[in-house]
């Protein structure tokens, strides 16, 4: 009861004239960069994080997370219809475009819109409910604790991001190094500024997400020789009622799939794609058609995508904790508006989380309407060539940039992180856990520090608190396991070395 009084306060504010617009601003921009090749979420909200300063709180918390779960389906009808997908549409391609082949894309995109529904709602309800809980936990959690619970998200983020766990502890103390330049809070002595004046307040975060997700994007696909034909296909939005009771089962398998996964750190729709499609490939009426062009492999992957995108808040707003570099991009903007993501948010901006919780329901909504009926229409995205996107993108990047101190050095910073970023992605190093380095590089100095005051020098605090110590044998467990699984195959692959030429 508690719950349904809460989301009835969250609809009084999400429902207002301006929360409205916001959020259908937010999830049109979302469905648009998802069609668009080379965008996405993360270097739009990095495009548009400049205008949070302008605009009211909770307004603009709603576009950028409309913007978010908005993209996630925009994804998959690029992935669907053109085999053109992002990091979050990747299952999409297997089953939607054999589907679109075989000249069912109405039925393909119909199944994504709606599955995307269904996901997106059952997340929601997991949010309401469970969010206001871990954020009552999150009170038993002392400086000591929250290094450990950043030590796991910096250990499990690295791993399922890049797929290296020494790649991604590298790439997170890069951005942790970062962190640390400018002005030292409790020394006053600035650190790694190089003699450098506009340094001694540090990097701004926009310039690193500018510089590394949107201007190395957009090198990377000028760079890329694929040459991509708009989409000519005939689009029929006509389900059977048997084609129709089908999606139902698997889009709810996905979307409890994906509500899980997005909770846990590391998780998130790129993950739960693939669990979801793994998991109706074992327990589906008709796995035996799944990767030939099937509706349970655009379904279930759709359903977990969507929940996976709406849960992944729940650590950000709960206990404080971005889980991906999105994510870390919407801690950004709450901090901008001076309000610090964790248990006291919700206890003192009640408003702003129970309106965004609410505004996820009316999302949802506008994104059934946006992404079923209209969808003749957002396929004509693809017959804008990117030789006229790219210099309008390059454009709002230096704006943007330059608009928050009026600082043309803020502009050769981006620039800098943009040659940085792209050469990342050419040495195949994914910049997001430098993201998340460097937003909570600085969160875990300052509670490491507290955890020294209090505990006058001893290390000995990280073991004898229940929660810090039981994530640190976390860590080590998982440290553990994954150097015997290198090991484990690194043997394997030299058994087959050896065994190759016997045979031969």
């Amino acid at each position: 009861m508690e719950v349904l009084n809460n989301l009835a306060f969250g609809f009084s504010h999400a429902l207002t004239l301006q929360n409205l617009m916001f959020c259908a601003l937010g999830c049109t921009v979302g469905t648009l960069v998802g069609l668009l090749p080379g965008l996405g979420p993360l270097a739009t909200i990095s495009l548009l994080l400049p205008l949070t300063y302008s605009i009211d709180t909770t307004g603009a918390l709603i576009m950028l997370a409309g913007i978010y779960y908005g993209a996630q389906y925009g994804d998959s009808v690029s992935a669907i219809t053109m085999k053109i997908p992002h990091a979050s549409s990747i299952v999409a391609c297997i089953d939607g475009y054999a589907m679109t082949l075989k000249g069912k894309t109405g039925l393909a995109l119909f199944t994504a819109g709606f599955s995307s529904f269904i996901g997106g709602t059952v997340a929601i309800v997991v949010l309401a409910y469970l969010a206001p809980t871990l954020g009552e936990v999150a009170f038993l959690f002392g400086p000591a604790d929250y290094c450990a619970l950043m030590l796991v998200g910096f250990v499990c983020v690295s791993f399922v991001t890049t797929g290296s766990l020494l790649n991604g502890l590298a790439m997170c103390m890069v951005g942790v190094l970062l962190g640390s330049i400018g002005t030292d809070v409790n020394s006053g002595l600035a650190r790694f500024t190089l003699d450098m004046p506009f340094l001694a307040d540090g990097v701004g975060i926009v310039s690193i997400a500018l510089g590394c997700f949107g201007i190395a994007e957009i090198a990377k696909n000028l760079d890329s020789r694929e040459e991509r034909s708009p989409f000519n296909g005939k689009i029929k939005l006509i389900p059977t009622w048997p084609e129709f009771k089908r999606i139902i089962p698997s889009a709810l398998r996905g979307s409890v799939v994906g509500s899980i996964l997005g909770i846990l750190p590391g998780g998130g729709p790129v993950i739960a794609q693939f669990a979801a499609y793994a998991l109706d490939k074992k327990v589906s009426k008709y796995k035996h058609e799944i990767g030939t062009g099937c509706i349970e492999g655009v379904a279930g992957q759709a359903a977990a995508d969507e929940a996976a995108a709406r849960t992944s808040f729940i650590p950000l707003m709960s206990i404080g904790i971005p889980e991906n570099a999105v994510m870390a991009l919407m801690m950004a903007a709450f901090i901008i508006k001076g309000i610090q993501p964790g248990p006291n948010m919700i206890a003192g901006h009640p408003e702003l989380f129970w309106g965004l919780v609410a505004s996820m329901w009316i999302g949802n909504c506008f994104l059934l309407v946006l992404n079923v009926p209209l969808v003749r229409y957002w396929l004509s995205v693809f017959k804008i060539p990117y030789n006229v996107l790219f210099p309008a993108i390059l454009f709002f990047c230096c704006i943007g940039t330059y608009s928050i101190n009026n600082n043309l050095d803020d502009v050769f910073i981006t620039v800098a992180f943009g040659a940085l970023g792209y050469l990342f992605m050419r040495l195949e190093m994914d910049p997001s856990p430098l993201m998340l380095g460097f937003i909570l590089g600085p969160m875990l100095e300052e509670n490491f520090r507290r955890s020294m005051l209090l505990s006058r020098g001893s290390f000995e605090v990280f073991i004898n608190r229940p929660i810090s110590g039981t994530l640190i044998s976390l860590i080590a467990a998982f440290i553990l396991w994954q150097t015997f699984v290198f090991f484990r195959q690194r043997g394997k692959a030299k058994e087959l070395a050896v065994a190759e030429p016997a045979t031969t």
